[in-house]
């Protein structure tokens, strides 16, 4: 089983270090842009049998313009969401660092992954979610699987496949938008290719890298 995963084109939250959670931010110029060029990369380069988007509107917006490209049904599920900042949606990355330092990984590290925002969810509970859906997506037959997804999802899931602690998951990653994963399952995962965003056409997605403090909290 062959499983791709996307993270969203850019929004003006990404672009201004703005912290998005569940907000229901829009792509921005650039973001449809992307979109549209990695749904042309997908299209040339893989045979879908069916497409998993957040339900979140920045990755419906994505999984829209790939569709463009991609023959295959898409369905929405809510545990590809990324986390539910509650009460600090919406602050910058700076603000959660310089104001909230129970939040930062870098500081807190286990204690972090485990801190509740008022109204939100811990990273704990944002991977438990994002593996239940990894699972579910595994549950199919011998396909090949587009998911559309956010940063964090992509970093837990990642951190997942090499065995990393949450801490490690979201600090040693990045993801641009657009960023593409290839994950290969038969029985055990591996990992075939990360943050792909150079392609064939000799160009290149360029995309909002999050700081370690943006990753600690969900872009």
């Amino acid at each position: 089983m062959r499983v791709v995963v996307v993270r969203h084109g850019e929004t003006d939250w990404n672009l201004n270090g703005r912290m998005q959670g569940h907000a229901p931010v829009p792509l921005n110029e650039t973001g449809r842009q992307q979109a549209d060029r990695v749904g042309r990369y997908l299209g040339r380069e893989y045979a879908f049998d069916r497409v998993v988007s957040s339900d979140l509107l920045r990755t419906q917006q994505t999984a829209e313009a790939i569709r463009e490209y991609v023959d295959a049904p898409v369905s929405l599920d809510s545990a590809w969401r990324e986390r539910d900042l509650g009460v600090y949606q919406g602050l910058s990355y700076g603000d959660i660092h310089e104001r909230f330092p129970e939040f930062a990984l870098g500081e807190a590290a286990v204690e972090a992954a485990s801190e509740v925002p008022e109204g939100g969810e811990s990273l704990l509970d944002v991977r438990e979610r994002v593996l239940d859906g990894w699972n579910a997506v595994l549950g199919g037959d011998e396909e090949t699987v587009l998911v559309v997804t956010h940063g964090g999802p992509i970093y837990l899931l990642l951190g997942h496949v090499k065995d990393l602690d949450v801490q490690a998951a979201l600090l040693e990653h990045s993801q641009s938008n657009c960023g593409v994963n290839e994950f290969h399952h038969d029985g055990t995962t591996r990992l075939v290719c990360e943050n792909v965003t150079e392609w064939d056409d000799g160009g290149a997605i360029e995309g909002a890298f999050g700081s370690a403090d943006g990753r600690a909290a969900g872009e």
